[in-house]
């Protein structure tokens, strides 16, 4: 994850710790006519297409993922203080399914979500919702279902399947998960209902000023003539998949590919948002909504890369200390600590979280992808053979994996889980505490009460220690499985492949060259293996569970926050490239192929995990009032682009109700010269900021405030639908729940005011 390290249990955090203790055969035979499954409501129409090799079966859905907003912490920074206080902008997820036309059964799901990452137990519970809905949806499976998350560190969090990640958070809250789950759900069943035939083109883009690598000491420890083929330590380019419907040419959905860390909004914001990339997939959305060339329910997917040592804060890492200097390079310290080093986004002068500046590095990727989706018109690479749909996956125990290397023909083997010291220390997007530091064995040099911290959690063997030299080990957290699993040791070995198109379906975050290996060593099996003449490869990030990081082995052997944070010891990249190879064959023909089963399983633990987060008890409202009644209103004055209005309701806690696929609050305009009042913005738009405050907890009273911040030209980018003179209102929509367990519905309105846009 990020500086942060998803979720992962850092300074505070690890004290806080210290107290917690089918393979489906792929046969196509083109002399044989179509038999397509009359249950598919395009089987009527599939003989049009019959003879098109470039024509697939494409789907897209979105659907709603935002969970409890408030008292929950957020995943990502692992801060015990980052607990949720409202919403700027809902959070989604967002399905792609690709099939064979002449045989759909041949068929992946890509889902990406505006969250932090994949995770087993989530995708767990959304492969047994899809068994529940019977036989339409049985082609889905384990096997070719891919589940990856944005990076957002900025959403709720008490929804992951081991103890690591759920600590900072005070265990784990099943509304939070349930409602990833409902989500994902309903955004297959959207993409799986607006399945139709139609053709995939590809294209890149180069972006500049969008993400820089915050660990460029490890970088540079890679070797030099190989460093010397690229032209920047971070990738620059963006890859697009455009789906096309056939039957009408109009555009169904755009996936993206880009590596870009979910960290611009910084460890102090509240407000439940999905980061950058949520903020580019909602801009694309938004800027089509009156464009013919567009299909209505159109899907933009902005999926991560080779993130990890990527990260969004643009201008560098700074001493926030008054001295005016940049971060040690060797470890990011100002002063011997990491506490005042972090790094700045375009607009880190803003006094708003880093909200700009988040919104400005998704506005670059939305722009990117757009003048890339137009350029496509006139030179696409045509994603062709559609009988090439293919999927593999299995279960792979990394604690102990002995293997060939992919790079040397050497006898390999991976560790057991463990982080290192520098884990502690956490990032520049979000420093550590205590005096951990990158690139090294921090406290330890100086306090030995750290080994016996760690040796109350687990004491490394011999064993280990040499196993994951050189890293020091802080955790020894794949050996702890009490009260449950901490962290994976069994991880997910994935990748789909469409036409000359592979993607990798990584669980951990990959650094910049970790991952232009593990492509380049696709790419050049798919040719080789498999015959591929030009293949594609992008990778996909972090996904299907959350396994913290894979460096290169240079880099891990400097062991700052990456290295650290590579579980399963300097191995790890040379494990996941030789299981990748190993299956690739699957993703040809496989009928020869013996059916692959995984002979592990991760555990589930949403039934066994522990939770020490309270419900809601009940709603009040203060005497002589009423929920939804007016506190403070807008002042009835004029209004322009660049201005702030807000009110204040008497409120009640937003978790009695998600209003997933709804709203908490909305602008509203009355139709000139009626009673008529429209809907302009909801709680989806970045500007319209919903918050909520306790004010007694002993008679459960509390506030919301709506704050809408009127869109100047800035944030109006490749908005259809400009802002029109008139009079609004704030609309506030909220529920109560009585001391009985009883859950009512209630609104509130503030005044009326003009808005002006000359």
């Amino acid at each position: 994850m990020a500086n942060a390290r998803l979720g992962v249990v850092v300074s505070g955090t690890f004290i806080a710790a210290l107290f917690l203790l089918l393979l489906f055969s792929i046969v196509s035979d083109s002399n044989q006519p179509p038999v397509v499954d009359s249950r598919y409501k395009w089987a009527d129409r599939n003989t049009e297409f019959a003879s098109d090799d470039s024509v697939f079966l494409l789907g897209a859905g979105r659907a709603d993922i935002t969970g409890p907003v408030v008292e929950i912490g957020f995943g990502g920074y692992a801060s015990l203080d980052q607990i949720g206080t409202g919403l700027r902008q809902r959070i989604y997820s967002r399905a792609f399914i690709v099939a064979n036309p002449n045989r759909p059964k041949d068929t992946f799901i890509y889902l990406i979500i505006d969250s932090l990452t994949g995770d087993t137990a989530v995708r767990h519970g959304v492969l047994e919702g899809l068994a529940s809905l019977g036989s339409e949806f049985a082609d889905y499976g384990e096997h070719n279902v891919a589940f990856t998350g944005t990076h957002s560190h900025s959403g709720p969090g008490a929804w992951m399947n081991y103890l690591l990640p759920q600590i900072p958070n005070k265990g784990f809250d099943k509304q939070s998960y349930q409602a990833i789950v409902d989500g994902v759900l309903l955004s297959i069943k959207r993409a799986h209902q607006s399945i139709a035939p139609g053709r995939l083109s590809f294209g890149s883009i180069d972006i500049e000023n969008a993400n820089i690598n915050r660990s460029p000491y490890s970088y540079d420890h890679n070797p030099e003539e190989e460093k010397a083929r690229y032209s920047d330590s971070v990738d620059k380019t963006m890859t697009l998949l455009r789906f096309d419907r056939a039957t009408d040419n109009k555009t169904t959905a755009v996936l993206t590919f880009f590596p870009v860390h979910g960290t611009s909004m910084y460890n102090n914001n509240t407000l439940v948002t999905g980061d950058n990339k949520g903020v580019a997939a909602w801009l694309f959305e938004r800027s089509v909504a009156a464009d013919q060339k567009f299909a209505d329910d159109f899907v933009a997917g902005f999926s991560q890369s080779n993130v990890g040592d990527t990260s969004p804060n643009v201008l560098g890492a700074w001493c926030e200390d008054g001295s005016g200097q940049k971060c040690r390079y060797e470890d990011s310290t100002c002063g011997g600590t990491m506490e005042n080093c972090r790094g700045r986004g375009p607009f880190f002068r803003e006094k708003d979280n880093g909200a700009k500046s988040c919104f400005e590095i998704g506005k670059i990727q939305y722009e990117a992808a757009r003048k890339l989706y137009t350029q496509l018109d006139s030179n696409p690479t045509q994603i062709l053979k559609s009988s090439d749909v293919h999927a593999f996956h299995v279960y792979q125990d990394l604690s102990d994996y002995t293997f060939i290397s992919p790079f040397n023909a050497s006898t390999l083997k991976t560790c057991s889980a463990a982080l290192g010291f520098s884990f502690a220390a956490g990032t520049t997007d979000g420093p550590g505490m205590f005096d951990f530091t990158q690139n090294s064995s921090g406290p330890a040099e100086k306090n030995p009460l750290w080994y016996a911290a760690r040796a109350f959690i687990h004491q490394p063997s011999k064993e280990q220690k040499a196993c994951q030299a050189p890293k020091e080990v802080l955790l020894d957290v794949g050996a702890v499985t009490q009260p449950y699993a901490w962290t994976p040791n069994i991880v997910d070995i994935q990748v789909l492949r469409v036409g000359q198109l592979f993607i990798i379906i990584s669980t951990s975050e990959a650094t910049t060259m970790s991952g232009r290996r593990w492509k380049e060593a696709i790419a050049k099996s798919a040719k080789d293996v498999l015959s591929v003449a030009n293949p594609l490869v992008v990778l996909g990030a972090p996904s299907n569970s959350y396994a913290h990081y894979v460096a290169t082995e240079e880099e891990y052997h400097v062991q700052r926050y990456e290295g650290a944070s590579t579980l399963y010891g300097p191995n790890t990249l040379a494990a996941y490239i030789n299981l990748t190879l190993t299956y690739l064959p699957y993703l040809g023909d496989s009928s020869s192929l013996p059916a692959l089963d995984s002979k592990v399983k991760p555990p589930i633990n949403t039934d066994k995990s522990l939770s020490f987060i309270p419900g809601v008890l009940y709603d009040g409202s203060p005497i002589g009032k009423t929920f939804g009644d007016v506190i403070s209103s807008v002042d009835n004055a004029t209004y322009g682009p660049g201005d702030t209005v807000n009110a204040t309701f008497v409120g009640a806690n937003p978790r009695n109700n998600l209003r997933q696929e709804s709203t908490f609050a909305a602008v509203e305009r009355q139709k000139p010269g009626t009673d008529t009042w429209e809907v302009v913005r909801t709680d989806r738009d970045w500007n319209l900021v919903y918050t909520w405050k306790r004010t007694n907890t002993v008679l459960g009273h509390s506030e919301v405030t709506i704050q809408w911040h009127i869109e100047d030209d800035y944030y109006n980018v490749g908005n259809p639908s400009s802002l029109k003179d008139g009079t609004y209102r704030l609309h506030y929509y909220g529920d109560f729940k009585t001391v009985k367990g009883d859950i009512g519905a209630f609104e509130g309105v503030s005044g009326s005011f003009t808005v002006s846009t000359s």
